[in-house]
């Protein structure tokens, strides 16, 4: 579990940011989704876009440990990445399909195509023809997302044609929902209906339709599968309620310098910002270059875990190496240069913060880049490891 305590001592001090991925709350967030689905649901795990920015490598395997044997990713070579952290026995989804030409590739890395579209359905009959074998894949119906999906007239085609499956084992039916983080919205019980109806013109397959926040929303939306991915890392599946899932992520800063300014003084960019009173103001070594977003500036705070109640300011533009913090409201408190702040902590989550900057959670968390200094915290082995 992450907590306030302040940063180790031992922490390389060539990064101006600190990024803490507590590997525990990952698994134990694993857990609480799959025990709310119950057993006759098997739960899945997203693991794309490296693991939501965390480190495919460092997370897929803590979920392996922690039982899941199905996992989604995006691309092929995503797929491809993970498939040595697994055994034979885990099942690799890939949820853009099969691009023209990776056929085969998918195959090689026993990747599971989900397949969206007419074409390619051909190009993955045409591989099991020249395999000479049936192969796996699920079959992914638009249930009125417009996004991905076999329409209601490729589902007519597939039903009207003898053999349009021929070769292929379908091994789940799936859609999305559009707006189940919004429980109440009518477009869940439209989307719900659809899906039913073109799943039952497809071949008898075990069924997905809900992912974080479609698992929320009770049993009648769990189907054979849910395919969690934000909630397992800490984003709350339950927007507007208290969030079920234990805190992954802890975001530092450190401080460069500090400085008193008097009013009228401008900080940062554009004069964004103009003192109204004597000033203490912090400037902090990370900033959109590190993929923290542009538009916290003037709108979010950091933290100083040991005056944890002091919300204290992000001023002004935030450049692409820096920020300003306006620190005075914590007095004289010591602040030398190498001191951490909290971005994202036990005392401002990940959701308040992608808040401020006018996002959401999902783009915060994916977006932190490559500078921070990056500790995987992993209490079963009691150590921190540096990655």
């Amino acid at each position: 579990m992450l907590t306030a305590d302040p940063m180790p001592a031992a922490l390389s001090a060539w990064a101006g940011g600190i990024l803490t991925i507590d590997l525990d709350a990952v698994a134990a967030n694993y857990r609480i989704l799959r025990d709310r689905v119950g057993p006759r649901t098997i739960c899945g795990a997203a693991v794309k876009a490296d693991a939501y920015g965390l480190g495919a490598a460092r997370i897929v395997p803590v979920l392996a440990e922690a039982g899941c044997r199905t996992f989604f990713v995006a691309h092929l070579a995503e797929g491809a990445a993970i498939r040595p952290l697994l055994g034979t026995d885990a099942t690799i989804f890939v949820l853009n399909g099969a691009m023209p030409g990776t056929e085969a590739a998918l195959h090689e890395h026993g990747l599971v195509p989900v397949l969206n579209s007419l074409e390619q359905i051909a190009r993955w009959r045409d591989l099991a023809r020249q395999a000479g074998r049936d192969l796996p894949a699920a079959l992914q119906v638009d249930s009125g997302m417009s996004r991905f999906g076999l329409s209601d007239a490729d589902v007519d085609a597939l039903a009207a044609r003898d053999g349009s499956l021929a070769g292929i084992t379908p091994l789940l039916v799936m859609s999305h929902l559009a707006c189940a983080d919004e429980p109440a919205h009518p477009s869940n019980h439209a989307q719900r209906a659809a899906f039913l109806r073109l799943r039952a013109r497809l071949p008898a397959a075990p069924a997905s339709l809900a992912a974080s926040s479609g698992l929320f929303m009770g049993s009648d939306w769990h189907f054979d599968m849910v395919r969690p991915g934000a909630a397992l890392y800490g984003i709350n599946p339950t927007p507007g309620w208290p969030n079920p899932m234990q805190p992954v992520v802890r975001l530092q800063a450190r401080i460069v310098q500090t400085r008193w300014i008097g009013p009228g003084t401008a900080v940062g960019y554009g004069a964004a910002f103009i003192a109204d009173r004597p000033s203490r103001i912090a400037t902090l070594a990370v900033g959109y270059g590190d993929g923290f977003p542009r538009a916290a500036g003037g709108h979010g705070h950091a933290v100083l875990p040991e005056r944890p109640a002091a919300k204290l300011p992000i001023i002004g533009r935030i450049s692409m190496d820096c920020l300003a913090v306006d620190v005075t409201d914590i007095g004289d408190a010591p602040l030398d240069a190498g001191t951490a702040l909290d971005l994202i902590g036990p005392h401002h989550s990940i959701d308040s913060a992608a808040a401020a900057a006018g996002t959401i959670g999902y783009e915060l968390l994916t977006g932190l880049g490559a500078r921070y200094h990056r500790l995987y915290r992993d209490d079963r082995s009691r150590k921190g490891c540096n990655g």
